[in-house]
């Protein structure tokens, strides 16, 4: 414990995702204008779902909660890398570090289980249409919905109360712009091991399990809708499932490439360009994914955008 005390260090550098000037200048006009876009994209979602009653069903219910995840995920990262760009300062203290690595899994872990619940929610919609509002009563979806955040809870202050009992001596340089767990056990220097099997373990209860269940859920909906005797039919069923296709792609397109590829593979280029793709990128696009080709959320929105215009004029 003494030489803890004395060699631990107190603080980390965070190096960001460039060195130059001239590209922090650039990267800090994107980011700003990246986060802007997702931080009103996310919450006019959420106002829309929220105050048009048309849109109180366990499909949009579960689509507001993924953008409140989406808006904390980018929120725990972006704002501090813009600060640390436009202040010209790249340290983190030791608690803070702790703290959005702790926010970073936390929303990370919902994010994920979140996206396999909707699964669920189109698998009953298309392969149990008639039984639908009684499968997902609104019991179910306060349990589907909540379950997510207390299991993310437990699991995110598991990985912090595993961190602190490590010791960091020497280099406290992190090659990535925010406190990433692979990266900060590369630092210590004492045993990992009961970390990276933990990492392990959380991997595959969070990424891989919820991939698992929402291809036997698109599986199952694939059958069902093959089964349709008329093509329009066919369409509107698969339309209804190609936004939440191309959140599931994004997701673990990145999620799987970073925690579940050997680390040989792994470098800190390819890690950060996942990351950014993960906390920045994906929170962007989901609202303009879910939002393109459905037209009851166009409407919502529409709605919204014009109360508001006519409140401030």
């Amino acid at each position: 414990m003494e030489s803890r005390n004395q060699s631990s260090t107190s603080e980390f550098i965070l190096l960001g995702l460039s060195e130059n000037p001239e590209q922090e200048t650039l990267l800090f006009a994107l980011f700003l204008c990246m986060y802007m876009v997702m931080a009103m994209g996310n919450l006019s979602i959420i106002l829309a779902i929220s105050s048009d009653s048309h849109l109180h069903t366990p499909m949009y219910f579960f689509l507001a909660n993924l953008s409140l995840v989406d808006f904390g995920l980018a929120t725990n990262t972006v704002p501090k890398m813009l600060v640390n760009i436009q202040m010209k300062s790249k340290s983190i203290s030791y608690p803070c570090c702790l703290t959005q690595m702790y926010f970073f899994h936390f929303f990370g872990i919902v994010d994920s289980v979140l996206i396999a619940v909707m699964a669920y929610d189109r698998f009953v919609a298309i392969c149990h249409p008639l039984h639908y509002t009684t499968i997902m009563s609104p019991r179910l979806c306060g349990l589907l919905a909540g379950s997510p955040w207390v299991f993310s809870y437990f699991i995110s202050l598991t990985h912090i109360l595993l961190m602190v009992r490590l010791v960091f001596c020497g280099n406290n340089k992190i090659p990535h712009y925010f406190c990433d767990l692979t990266p900060l056990l590369r630092l210590s220097c004492t045993d990992t091991s009961v970390n990276k099997i933990f990492v392990l373990i959380v991997a595959g209860m969070v990424i891989a399990t919820p991939f698992i269940c929402i291809l036997a859920s698109y599986a199952r909906i694939i059958v069902a809708i093959m089964k349709v005797p008329s093509a329009g039919g066919r369409k509107k069923a698969f339309s209804t499932c190609s936004s939440h296709l191309s959140v599931v792609a994004l997701l673990y397109g990145t999620t799987i490439g970073v925690y579940l590829c050997p680390s040989s593979v792994r470098t800190a280029v390819k890690e950060k360009a996942s990351a950014v793709m993960y906390t920045a990128v994906t929170p962007m696009l989901n609202p303009f994914i879910y939002s393109l080709r459905n037209r009851d959320l166009k409407g919502a929105l529409r709605k919204l955008f014009s109360k508001k215009i006519i409140s401030s004029s």
